[in-house]
C-alpha cells in the first residue's frame, strides 16, 4: 500500500485530473489532499465532485483548508462571505450555475457543503508522518493545536515537532514549482492555480509527481530537495 499526499488543488481540475492519471492510485493506496479545494482556481464545483466520489470508496482522507474555513464562514456571515468573494470566492461560485443577475452560494449542492463541513478533518497522522494543512506549533500535541496553526500558519516557522513524525503539510505557495523539504517537514504547496504545479508525493519511497494545468507533468524525488 502506498500513502499519497497531494496538495492544494484550488479548482484546478485539470491538473488534478492529470496528476491521477499519472501516479495510477491502485485500489490498496490511501490518499490524503492536504486542504484548500476551493478557491482562486477555475473549477472548485469539479474538484469537490471529485474528491467526494474518491471519497465514497474510503481510500480518500481529506483535510479541512483555510479556504474551505473561509467558506464555511462565509455560509453564515454577510461580512464572511465579502472576505471570502475576494480571496478567490468568485472563481469557486463562477464554476457554479448562475440563477439571477449574481452568483450565489445556494447555488454549491448541499453534499458539497457536507463533504467540506463533516466529512474533512483538521489532520492526519501515520506511524511516521502527520499531515496539515498549515503548520503546528512543535511543542503541542496534535489534538491541541490552535486551529490558527493548522490553517493559517506558514511554512517558514516550521520546526520538528515533539513527535519526531515527519510533517507534510501545504498552504504556503512556493511560487517556483518546487516543493520545500527540511526533513523534518516538507511542504507541497506549489502554486497550481498560478504558473506553478500540482503534487503528489509517495512518503514511503519519496517519489514526487507533478502535474499542471496545460495537462503537462513530471516526476522526481523529494530528496532532491533537500538543503544542500
Amino acid at each position: 500500500m502506498r500513502i499519497l499526499a497531494i496538495g492544494d488543488v484550488h479548482g484546478c481540475s485539470i491538473a488534478w485530473d492529470t496528476l491521477l492519471s499519472v501516479m495510477e492510485p491502485q485500489a490498496d493506496d490511501l490518499i490524503i489532499t492536504l486542504g484548500d479545494y476551493v478557491d482562486r482556481g477555475p473549477d472548485a464545483n469539479g474538484v469537490l465532485e471529485r474528491l467526494i466520489t474518491l471519497h465514497k470508496t474510503g481510500q480518500l482522507i481529506a483535510l479541512r483548508g483555510n479556504h474551505e474555513i473561509l467558506i464555511l464562514e462565509a455560509r453564515h456571515s454577510p461580512q464572511q462571505f465579502d472576505a471570502w468573494f475576494k480571496w478567490g470566492g468568485d472563481q469557486t461560485l463562477a464554476s457554479y450555475p448562475i440563477t439571477g443577475k449574481k452568483p450565489k452560494l445556494e447555488t454549491i449542492p448541499p453534499h458539497h457543503w457536507e463533504f467540506m463541513e463533516n466529512q474533512c478533518v483538521n489532520y492526519w497522522e501515520t506511524e511516521n508522518h502527520f499531515f496539515v494543512h498549515g503548520n503546528v506549533d512543535p511543542h503541542l500535541p496534535l489534538n491541541q493545536q490552535p486551529t490558527e496553526q493548522l490553517f493559517g500558519a506558514k511554512f517558514y516557522y516550521a520546526k520538528p515537532h515533539i513527535s519526531g513524525k515527519t510533517m507534510i503539510c501545504g498552504h504556503t505557495r512556493q511560487t517556483n514549482g518546487k516543493p520545500v523539504n527540511l526533513g523534518y517537514a516538507i511542504c507541497i504547496d506549489t502554486w497550481v492555480y498560478g504558473q506553478g504545479w500540482l503534487t503528489g508525493l509517495d512518503i514511503n519511497s519519496g517519489k514526487i509527481w507533478q502535474a499542471n494545468q496545460i495537462g503537462d507533468f513530471r516526476t522526481g524525488w523529494i530528496d532532491q530537495f533537500k538543503p544542500i
